[in-house]
């Protein structure tokens, strides 16, 4: 018996998780990850890349560890759309697809006759692996892949707690990923949401008394800007996680406002080296330490690079550019860093807007504007502009009419921000463009 099910079976008749109001015990998983091993090794299904077609659920959740445990690389794929899986399935080197109907399986033979030397390495060493895409926001998403025993393999210590916790970020994202990890390997209960939208995410904390809530910037203003926090009972949460993308100061200090009791922490990883573990330097506040024994960290022209022991062993459709010679992976985000050892995540060194010459951070404009009491969203981007090279252009979502918003948020940010670094064009929207991840999609217009 592997540990990973020896594990599961300490916890025996603890719930594991909750779907769709039904209610599932460790041992009701362990006995359907066996029926999976049983049929995966009927049709000779190890040592071989498989597609999950779907998100998380009782049956989904179950073959994943199945295929880890018959040593399978496992590539989940979320996305309903035919042409975005076709792809991915063609860049992972998918051998087979499977499906799950409850307790079937639906398997499908891809013709697949190529293969990659990190897949290969893989099965000469009998190791399970994981192939994640990136979001593919700043072009073509890349093909990761882990050595996925590595991985679990980094989870294995975590203490025994009974607690519900709810998973946010989608199968296929390294977040949500380590939030399952985390869930069932100190048996605690997995809540599972069938929607992600305010008003479901906080039906569930009150009906479960979820105590952690794992989230990214633009949903926590998401459930702000909806107002459902009011409508329902939230007081059983004690921690609110927030990651995958900049955290605007302005915002943290709303959110601080509707939830004094909380505790926020900011989390960080990326899908090219995991999630580390991290302390905040105090609710309020952006800065935060890299606590983590498995990852170090350096700071290269105000750049974070990374180097971990749960790294990727590459990319799978893309050069190894993001990565030194020597392992450090240069995560592209630009930080503050303080004496005392705490960093400040201040942007992505992508998104940064050049106006002739002068730098531009969209996340400190935004932070600004999102002051303004008329003011529930706003993203900042970039747009070609014949004498500067670029300009910095503003989308808003409003809460009340206002006469001229362009001339409100100039003269706002008039004594607060250089002169460069106001918006020249604002444009008035239903909502910010953001990703199935809720993760801002800044737009560059013929950049």
């Amino acid at each position: 018996m592997s540990f990973l099910l020896d594990k599961f079976k300490s916890f025996s008749l603890k719930p594991i998780l909750i779907f769709d109001e039904t209610s599932y015990t460790y041992e009701n998983f362990i006995k359907q990850i066996e029926k999976y091993i049983k049929t995966l090794n009927e049709d000779q299904i190890n040592s071989k890349v498989v597609a999950i077609l779907g998100d998380y659920s009782f049956y989904n959740l179950a073959l994943f560890f199945a295929l880890y445990e018959t040593k399978n690389i496992i590539v989940p794929i979320t996305t309903n759309i035919k042409k975005i899986q076709d792809e991915y399935l063609q860049e992972s080197f998918c051998q087979i697809c499977i499906k799950t109907s409850k307790n079937e399986l639906i398997i499908s033979n891809l013709k697949q006759t190529n293969s990659h030397t990190m897949i290969d390495s893989l099965k000469e060493k009998n190791s399970s692996g994981l192939v994640l895409f990136s979001s593919g926001s700043t072009g073509k998403p890349k093909a990761m892949i882990h050595n996925l025993d590595n991985l679990i393999n980094s989870y294995k210590d975590k203490k025994e707690k009974s607690m519900n916790m709810l998973v946010f970020l989608m199968f296929d994202h390294i977040g949500g990923l380590n939030t399952v990890f985390n869930t069932l390997f100190m048996g605690a209960c997995l809540i599972i949401p069938k929607n992600r939208d305010a008003k479901n995410i906080c039906q569930l904390i009150d009906k479960y008394k979820i105590m952690v809530l794992p989230s990214s910037p633009t949903f926590l203003n998401l459930i702000l800007i909806s107002e459902e926090y009011k409508s329902y009972d939230l007081s059983s949460l004690r921690m609110i996680t927030y990651g995958t993308e900049t955290m605007p100061q302005s915002l943290l200090d709303k959110l601080k406002k509707a939830f004094p009791k909380v505790k926020f922490l900011q989390t960080f990883g990326t899908s090219e080296t995991g999630i580390s573990t991290t302390s905040s330097k105090s609710s309020n506040s952006l800065f935060m330490k890299l606590e983590d024994i498995n990852c170090e960290y350096k700071i290269v022209e105000n750049e974070l690079w990374l180097k971990s022991t749960t790294q990727v062993l590459g990319y799978l459709n893309a050069s190894m550019d993001s990565f030194t010679s020597d392992g450090w992976f240069k995560t592209g985000d630009l930080v503050e860093e303080l004496e005392d050892g705490y960093l400040k995540i201040i942007g992505r060194s992508k998104e940064i807007i050049n106006v002739g010459g002068q730098k531009v951070n969209p996340s400190e404009v935004e932070s600004l504007i999102l002051n303004l009491d008329c003011v529930d969203d706003c993203m900042v981007y970039a747009e070609q502009n014949a004498i500067t090279g670029q300009t910095v252009v503003c989308d808003v979502v409003l809460n009340k009419e206002i006469d001229n918003i362009k001339k409100t948020i100039r003269l706002f940010c008039k004594d607060k921000l250089d002169t460069f670094k106001i918006p020249t064009k604002v444009n008035i929207v239903e909502k910010t463009n953001f990703s199935d991840r809720f993760k801002k999609i800044r737009r560059k217009e013929n950049i």
